[in-house]
């Protein structure tokens, strides 16, 4: 971009925005931009062998170990939505979901102690000897699911584990009560399978609130509205987030071109991970990278017309060159 058009553009800023307009020396530093896309990371089962749905422990390690190095860091899907991403300066947000509620991703050894080889266990002694790896993931739950699958086995431990993975500061979300193919039944069904995984759940963690929602196959109910909200026999659900199966990483929260009702994701499994993150090597431009402030969003001035201003009217922007 010319000198020029970088002043024109800016006065554009200042117009359009005015004193919301900040600038800072870390943010240009590291190149940040927080319009850049996000992985989202799709597991479903870890377990000792490599499967097509399954990741195995030893590769679910080196995923969390190449991540880490490649600056990327654990967020909430509450802090997505909601435009609160708090990273230091250069870091790159991602989010962690695991699917169907298999044994592999919380299990407990005898004495309720976590099984170090589960992805819970893993995760708790990754952010161990790497403290500013937060502990961030949500797990989509299948509260009426055939065992192994209902709320990761072990039955009379479903309660605490339920109550653990949200005392360490996971997420829960919502995923039907046992896997429904939603594009198969009415909107009775839909509502009724979305109410009452929420109400399980919430009998389990009093008051606990599932806001997000990945779909099982990926299948939108026929009515793609009742995805996102809904009620059955008094019992109300509402959905912020609703994921696919699929798609590549998700555009900022920030993007006017987000939809938060539908977010693709990628699939852990052969060697999608490593491709895509070769692809953000080769394109850094592409990727979200964080300016340090989570008040203020920078990126560069000539990508204006994507930011969601009013979708988030608290945050500064900070255009760069």
């Amino acid at each position: 971009m010319s000198l020029c058009s970088f002043f024109l553009i800016r006065i554009c800023w200042l117009f359009i925005f005015g004193s919301s307009i900040s600038t800072g020396p870390a943010a240009t530093n590291v190149q940040a931009n927080e319009l850049g896309k996000i992985p989202v990371l799709e597991y479903h089962m870890i377990q000792p062998a490599e499967t097509r749905w399954g990741r195995s422990v030893a590769n679910f390690r080196r995923d969390l170990e190449t991540l880490y190095d490649e600056g990327y860091r654990p967020i909430a899907v509450r802090d997505f939505v909601d435009g609160r991403i708090d990273l230091p300066a250069g870091g790159r947000p991602m989010i962690l979901t695991f699917d169907d509620s298999s044994p592999g991703q919380m299990r407990y050894l005898a004495g309720s102690r976590i099984d170090p080889d589960c992805a819970v266990g893993i995760l708790l002694d990754f952010h161990r000897k790497h403290p500013d790896f937060p502990l961030k993931a949500i797990f989509f739950v299948l509260p009426e699911a055939k065992e192994p699958n209902k709320l990761f086995g072990q039955p009379e431990f479903e309660k605490q584990k339920l109550n653990e993975l949200v005392r360490l500061g996971f997420e829960l979300g919502n995923h039907t009560q046992w896997h429904a193919n939603l594009a198969k039944f009415s909107g009775a069904v839909v509502q009724k399978q979305l109410a009452l995984a929420q109400d399980g759940v919430g009998r389990l963690v009093p008051g606990y609130r599932l806001t997000a929602l990945s779909l099982p196959l990926g299948q939108w109910p026929r009515d793609p509205e009742l995805a996102v909200s809904g009620s059955y026999k008094g019992i109300e659900y509402h959905n912020d987030a609703v994921f696919l199966v699929a798609g590549g990483p998700a555009r900022s929260p920030f993007d006017l071109n987000c939809r938060f009702t539908s977010l693709p994701r990628i699939q852990v499994t052969g060697s999608e991970l490593p491709r895509w993150l070769k692809y953000f090597r080769t394109h850094p431009d592409e990727v979200f990278v964080s300016d340090g402030d989570p008040s203020r969003v920078t990126f560069p001035a000539s990508q204006l017309p994507r930011f969601a201003k009013s979708r988030f009217p608290r945050l500064q922007v900070a255009p760069t060159n």
